[in-house]
């Protein structure tokens, strides 16, 4: 009997430490350190990437980070370009302006056009502008475009903030549409990985724990679902 407690012992003992050091590999994602045969990601958008209303840590590119890191695919910590309210004509500035010629990515998401959707803007802008951006994330990608991943425009009509404001969801369901319909067939052209999140943001209009508390965007747990999904395609086509 005293055999068989102390090899559960030790057993349990080597079981906790390969727990810490799994653990230990993840938070260290998250400091400022390079890590040795570690992913480097830049995520493009505006305030669905940057997490607009809930911690960063919580936003979209942080777990995904998480998650990738949680399944052996070593991340450091996303370099973001991305602002609440933010165009396609705000990014390519804010691209530009940052001078990142020389960096080049493992992984790179684009996410854009809810702005140009919600302020009336030219669908046809938008499709130069969004091929524009696309390229330029092919570029940070070291031209390889099975390390970019696009994801389509959330739906914000289905929101709080929307029915408080007197829109109408059926109306900017029209356009979401119209606008990812753009970004899709230009993704698609380029051979590039598109992501649909747009259902599974609708589902906030009957699960009210989908929505951040400001009523508009996304909270941690509609973030999670978006993950679920890029989770497996980043998986399977970004390797060391």
């Amino acid at each position: 009997m005293r055999i068989l407690t102390i090899i559960f012992l030790i057993g349990t003992l080597a079981a906790c430490t390969k727990a810490e050091e799994k653990q230990r590999q993840i938070k260290i994602t998250y400091n400022n350190m390079p890590i040795p045969d570690s992913l480097t990601y830049l995520a493009l958008g505006d305030s669905y990437t940057i997490g607009e209303a809930v911690p960063l840590e919580q936003s979209f590119p942080y777990q995904l980070a998480h998650n990738l890191n949680a399944t052996n695919h070593l991340v450091e910590k996303p370099d973001i370009i991305a602002i609440t309210g933010w165009t396609t004509g705000d990014l390519k500035k804010a691209i530009a302006s940052r001078d990142l010629k020389n960096h080049q990515y493992n992984m790179v998401t684009l996410l854009i056009g809810v702005n140009n959707q919600y302020r009336g803007y030219s669908k046809e802008d938008y499709r130069t502008e969004f091929i524009e951006l696309l390229n330029t994330a092919i570029n940070y990608a070291g031209g390889n475009r099975q390390h970019v991943f696009v994801l389509s425009i959330p739906d914000w009509g289905v929101t709080p903030y929307a029915r408080a404001n007197g829109f109408d969801p059926a109306q900017v369901a029209i356009e979401i549409d119209q606008f990812n319909a753009i970004n899709k067939q230009e993704t698609e052209k380029m051979g590039v990985t598109y992501v649909d999140i747009t259902p599974a943001s609708r589902r906030a209009a009957y699960d009210t724990g989908l929505t951040a508390k400001d009523g508009l965007h996304p909270s941690e747990r509609m973030y999670s679902l978006w993950v679920s999904q890029l989770l497996p395609v980043v998986s399977a086509q970004v390797k060391y």
